[in-house]
């Protein structure tokens, strides 16, 4: 009896937290946050409507997604361009990303090819920027271009190996969208489309190296953004 007069409570704290956290996750990404800025919990709980302690709640798994720093006694902070850390989970995704493609080129079925092709299809015919959403990509872009990197690996039949891609693409996903609007010389459809042709061939190599190249790309766009004179 005890216990389930508490569930109500708890859940409902859950659930203000979850909105919180998806309420900052957004405005991270739309860049309402430069990189590097304090992130109050105060003044986000004030803004947000929430209790400190759910607003803290959020900051929290914030960090643990990779989308906030905790600075010792100094709060929280939206990553700073400069960290190292993106430049160490660009060399994990080069290290297992292209091993999860290979597994799926291995393991993929028919149904796996199909949602590839369809994966593509959105992602190509998805505008990539829009006015109202400043010079990040668009929302609607981001989701088309995570699931058909997913799409791509989910082949590989292994739920452990896509749970830590999730949780790469999460922590990333700031990194790349920095780096995408220093880039303008980047054909990225050229290198989707080259992923996509050559995991449907089935040619193991090819689609491996096209990866790493894809993915080494976005962090040397990222390491030129830390230095003002390259950045243009």
């Amino acid at each position: 009896m005890t216990q389930t007069a508490h569930t109500p409570p708890a859940s409902g704290k859950q659930m203000l937290s979850e909105q919180a956290f998806v309420h900052l996750r957004d405005a991270i990404m739309r860049g309402d946050h430069a990189p590097g800025d304090a992130l109050k919990p105060q003044d986000l709980a004030r803004e947000l409507g929430v209790s400190l302690a759910v607003m803290r709640e959020a900051l929290v798994r914030a960090v643990g997604e990779g989308l906030a720093d905790r600075l010792h006694n100094r709060g929280f902070a939206v990553p700073a361009f400069s960290d190292r850390r993106w430049q160490e989970i660009a060399e994990a995704r080069r290290t297992i990303e292209p091993v999860m493609l290979r597994m799926s080129i291995e393991r993929g079925d028919v149904d796996w090819e199909a949602r590839v092709r369809a994966a593509h299809h959105r992602l190509a015919r998805t505008p990539a920027y829009a006015p109202e959403e400043g010079e990040n990509y668009t929302a609607a872009w981001a989701e088309a271009h995570r699931l058909f990197h997913r799409t791509l690996l989910d082949g590989c039949g292994n739920p452990v190996l896509m749970d830590t891609f999730d949780r790469m693409w999460t922590a990333s996903e700031l990194a790349r969208r920095w780096s995408a609007h220093r880039a303008p010389g980047r054909d990225g459809d050229a290198e989707h489309r080259r992923l996509e042709e050559t995991a449907l061939a089935r040619d193991a190599d090819a689609a491996a190296e096209a990866l790493a190249q894809h993915l080494t790309l976005t962090a040397a766009a990222l390491t030129d953004c830390s230095h003002p004179e390259t950045a243009q």
